[in-house]
Formats: C-alpha cells, sequence, structure tokens
C-alpha cells in the first residue's frame, strides 16, 4: 500500500495549462527534471517515449517521471485536446523524490476514469475564470487526480522500491529538503541544518549526498536561486537587493554571482530581459 505522509507531501505545482492541437505538428524530443503528467483529453496523437512510439486515443495519461525523453507528433487530420501538468519537490514513501511510483508510463482508468476527467474539466475551468484564489485550487485538484490514479483498479505501483534498510535515510533527507524548502529565505547554514535535526554535520552531509544527490548546501542554493527567478519572472521591476534579502542573501553581489553561475546571466540583465528570457 502507497503510504503518503501529509507532512513531507506537499509539491510544488510548476504548471497546469491546456491547449488543443491540430496537425500535422512535432515537438522536439525532450526530458525534465521534474514529473509532467500529461492527460490526453479529447482526439488523437503519436507519442514517442523512450524510443518507443504510442497511437494514443482520447482519455490516456501518460506519467513522464524526471529523465523520461519523449516527443510528440500528430498527422495531417488529427486533432486533440490536452492538459499538462509540472510537478516537483515531492516523495512517496519507499520510493525515490519526485518520481510518481507507477509501474507503466501510460495509464487508461478504469473505476476512477469518470472522477479524474471530471477533476480534469473542473481544472480547465478554474484556470479559464481565474478567479481569486484559484491558484489554490488548481493545487488541490491536482492532489485529486494524484490520488485518483492511485485508486483506480487498473494502476499497479512500480516495484523499484528502496530497499528497507535505506528507506528511513531516505525519509530523513526528505524532511531535511522539506525543511530546507520552508526555511530557505533565513539565515540558514549546515550547522543550523544539522542541529535542527540533532544530528551533526557529518551525518547529515553524507546521508544528504547519498540519498538527496547533492550536498545541503548546494540544495539551499539551488531551491533559492529557482525562487529568485520566479520572482524576477513575476515582478521584474523589483530591485535586485529586494530579491537577494527575500531569498536568504543579504549581499546582493554575492547573490549576482550566483546567479549568473546558475543561469549563465545576471540577475539584473535576466530582468531587463524577462520576456525574451526562457531559463530552465
Amino acid at each position: 500500500m502507497l503510504k503518503i505522509h501529509s507532512k513531507t507531501f506537499n509539491p510544488e505545482v510548476l504548471y497546469v495549462f491546456d491547449h488543443s492541437n491540430t496537425g500535422p505538428s512535432s515537438g522536439k524530443k525532450h526530458a525534465h527534471d521534474f514529473l509532467e503528467l500529461s492527460i490526453l483529453l479529447t482526439g488523437e496523437t503519436f507519442y514517442e517515449i523512450d524510443d518507443k512510439t504510442y497511437h494514443l486515443q482520447q482519455e490516456t495519461i501518460l506519467v513522464l517521471n524526471p529523465g523520461v525523453e519523449h516527443q510528440e507528433y500528430t498527422q495531417a487530420g488529427m486533432e486533440n485536446s490536452q492538459i499538462h501538468i509540472g510537478l516537483r519537490h515531492f516523495n512517496f514513501s519507499g520510493y525515490q523524490r519526485d518520481f510518481l511510483p507507477l509501474e507503466t508510463n501510460i495509464i487508461q482508468l478504469g473505476n476512477y476514469k469518470e472522477k479524474f476527467f471530471e477533476t480534469c474539466q473542473e481544472i480547465i475551468s478554474e484556470r479559464n475564470e481565474a478567479k481569486p484564489g484559484y491558484e489554490l485550487i488548481l493545487k488541490a485538484l491536482v492532489f485529486k487526480l494524484i490520488v485518483y490514479l492511485f485508486r483506480d483498479n487498473r494502476t499497479s505501483l512500480s516495484e523499484e522500491r528502496l530497499l528497507v534498510s535505506n528507506q528511513e535515510k531516505q525519509e530523513f533527507v526528505n524532511e531535511v529538503k522539506l525543511y530546507i524548502e520552508n526555511h530557505y529565505n533565513e539565515e540558514l547554514t549546515l550547522d543550523h541544518i544539522a542541529h535542527a535535526f540533532y544530528t551533526n554535520s557529518t551525518t547529515l552531509s553524507r546521508s544528504f549526498k547519498q540519498f538527496g544527490g547533492d550536498t545541503p548546501i548546494n540544495y539551499l542554493i539551488t531551491y533559492r536561486l529557482e525562487k529568485a527567478k520566479n520572482m524576477i519572472q513575476a515582478h521584474p521591476t523589483l530591485s535586485i537587493k529586494d530579491i537577494a534579502q527575500s531569498v536568504g542573501y543579504s549581499d546582493s553581489l554575492y547573490f549576482s554571482k550566483l546567479f549568473k553561475k546558475q543561469y549563465g546571466v545576471s540577475p539584473s540583465f535576466f530582468a531587463e530581459n524577462n520576456e525574451e528570457n526562457k531559463l530552465e
């Protein structure tokens, strides 16, 4: 049975959008460093996933975990409508972080099909009407979709679970990541983080590197810069000093150096060219 801990399960919804497509068309083959759900509501399309081609019909769900290469294309006369949802910073007990642990990429629902696609229509309505607070409702509706996926009688959990001996360490790292995500705008050091979890910096760093893929401080820096980038995109007139302070940096020059190292341009240049910049 899948375990979802409410304490650590709070995904960041990167985007939710719907669109219609008429063929012929072809996208570029690519992969994400986050989870994407692509939901084919109506019509038909082709998807190439990890070098295999699939002809998909309406009411099909694609689970595209991080690193899964995919490409969509349609032939002349094909039409379809889809919803795309991007998610990151989440975990399920016993599984790799930021992965939706289902057995297959392509899902046709059974007993929860009607509820799932009714929720999709709610998402489209909320997004199009954009009433106050609609972002929170969208997030709640996305959570409903995920629960329906796991409840359905046609879906199966992946067998690629973490070893039992490693699950506690993974849960520990997940909680540290959540702590960083909740306190990124404060003055954080490795010792501060270790102290919050009643451990020492050496043990923290070793476990985090093994089960988090990086050091705690690098994770903190990356998370801060991601927040800063999003803030610049949403509020390009804010001063670099204010943005730096809002993500935990009192030294705006140091912040600018980190930002340029991460994204290849300074935060001021990015702000001035906000419409043209497409940073990943």
